[in-house]
């Protein structure tokens, strides 16, 4: 059971709390969905929205250290996103899919660790499933909950087969 709030300001606090986590949870699905094929053609603009001026981007561990580095700022970030979605000839469809989710909120700062899968049909004709653990920060800047640090850390990797001739 839980106590009675006499004291306003605890309920506010718990309320802020709440929103924050909800909005980071939110911010993280909408960037998700931007890096979706299909996906909007309004992406490139929505995706440098999600990203404070300054953050960072990086694959970490032995699988993504390399493959994908570390990108500093949002043009940086986005100009890779983009690398890899429309019209860029590198997916033919792309979905992700989040999990396990942890967030912590800290006033004006929140940390999430996600786990991802991503399915995904390649213009090459392969199709793969990747899974992803993800450790995104967040800033209150300028009005609105933004990422200021993304990483992504591949766990597992395989290929689907015959999924061009699959049917439900």
């Amino acid at each position: 059971m839980i106590p009675l709030i006499s004291d306003i300001s605890l309920l506010e606090e718990r309320i802020r709390v709440l929103e924050a986590e909800s909005a980071v949870r939110h911010l993280l699905n909408r960037y998700m969905f931007l890096c979706d094929v299909p996906g909007p053609e309004t992406r490139e603009s929505e995706l440098g929205q999600l990203f404070c001026q300054d953050a960072v981007w990086q694959g970490v561990g032995s699988r993504y250290a390399l493959k994908f580095g570390r990108l500093d700022g949002r043009k940086a970030i986005v100009a890779m996103l983009m690398s890899y979605l429309p019209p860029a000839p590198h997916f033919l469809s792309n979905m992700h899919f989040l999990s396990g989710e942890q967030i912590s909120v800290d006033g004006f700062q929140a940390k999430g660790r996600w786990v991802m899968q991503q399915l995904s049909r390649y213009e090459s004709g392969q199709s793969g499933s990747i899974v992803a653990a993800l450790s995104v920060d967040f800033l209150w800047e300028a009005g609105a909950w933004r990422i200021s640090s993304f990483s992504t850390e591949r766990v597992d990797a395989f290929r689907l087969e015959n999924v061009q001739e699959a049917s439900l």
